[in-house]
């Protein structure tokens, strides 16, 4: 990945998170000051365990839902990440309030250190559950419909603000949102686990991982070195029709989850070839799951010069090998 950005003092908040980390690895090999905020709710320290010697990174153990920990970790940077969040649309079924709390009280104090930091750039993880229940195919960013669960709302709101902080305070402000991230370091434990780490988990104990639905659901699912540079690209962009909106970030690309299964199943099944005997077990849809995703990319190509590094292939290929070599 070309140096898209160096020499300058960032701000990355959820940094000890899986895309939070995985962006500070690059930040920190290309010459940056990297400062990371991160209460470990989610996060591990494990995910920073290259990065605490280095005399580039500091690291602040802080809560976003607390305005002066913002403020602390903002003071003299040039540009903010704001990756952290409390994601999951089923955990925000289950609790509304905290996935507000963190999702948009959190983003509020966080964009609003930002501006008295006086900061370049504020880029922001948003995400394609904005789409609702919008049924057109693939996800434009001008036509979002009505969000199915309380994580969208949030990720909306946030949206919002963004473009209002841009408006009235000259933020450059710019929002990706993201289609199912998935790759080395992402958490496969816990009733909230996504769903690539989650199957592989599963296979490599010779469970029977658990699909919700039918397996007919379509996913864009999008490889954690394409978020790294779309983030990159986000924070140097130099052109004034870029700021202040909403990306797709994503392979343009869909696929079943009975195709994604089998292809995690077949590859696993090279390392261990009992893993090829394992089928899934089918159960009921969860609660505010959208049945397709599919994204265009046509404008973060256009405005943030974005093409994706990684195929869903390539992609799987690389954290089927990562996630055999660290969970066996």
């Amino acid at each position: 990945m070309n140096n898209l950005l160096k020499n300058s003092r960032i701000l990355v908040t959820g940094g000890a998170g899986f895309i939070g980390s995985a962006l500070i690895e690059t930040l920190l090999s290309q010459d940056n000051e990297v400062v990371c905020l991160d209460n470990l709710a989610t996060g591990k320290r494990e995910n920073m365990t290259d990065f605490l010697s280095n005399k580039n990174f500091n690291f602040i153990e802080g809560d976003i839902r607390n305005l002066e920990d913002c403020r602390k970790a903002a003071a003299g940077v040039e540009y903010i990440f704001h990756e952290a969040a409390l994601g999951s649309v089923p955990r925000s079924v289950k609790d509304p309030i905290t996935t507000n709390e963190v999702n948009i009280s959190g983003f509020l104090n966080m964009i609003v250190a930002g501006r008295d930091a006086g900061v370049k750039r504020f880029v922001y993880a948003s995400s394609s559950s904005v789409y609702g229940d919008h049924p057109a195919l693939p996800k434009f960013e001008e036509n979002t419909g009505n969000p199915l669960s309380p994580y969208a709302v949030t990720k909306k709101v946030n949206e919002l603000y963004a473009r209002v902080f841009g408006e009235l305070y000259g933020m450059q402000t710019i929002g990706l949102r993201y289609f199912n991230v998935f790759g080395r370091r992402q958490d496969p434990d816990g009733q909230y686990a996504a769903v690539i780490p989650r199957f592989v988990k599963s296979l490599i104990n010779h469970e029977a991982p658990i699909i919700f639905g039918d397996g007919s659901q379509t996913r864009d699912f999008t490889y954690i070195e394409n978020v790294v540079q779309a983030n990159l690209l986000a924070a140097v962009a130099d052109n004034p029709d870029a700021y202040n909106t909403a990306y797709n970030v994503a392979c343009g690309d869909r696929v079943t989850l009975n195709e994604l299964y089998t292809f995690l199943r077949n590859g696993l099944a090279g390392f261990d070839p009992e893993i090829a005997k394992i089928d899934p077990v089918y159960t009921g849809p969860r609660q505010g799951d959208i049945p397709h995703s599919l994204a265009s990319i046509d404008k973060t190509a256009r405005l943030l010069n974005y093409t994706p590094l990684f195929n869903l292939k390539q992609g799987l290929e690389h954290s089927i090998k990562w996630y055999w070599e660290h969970l066996k």
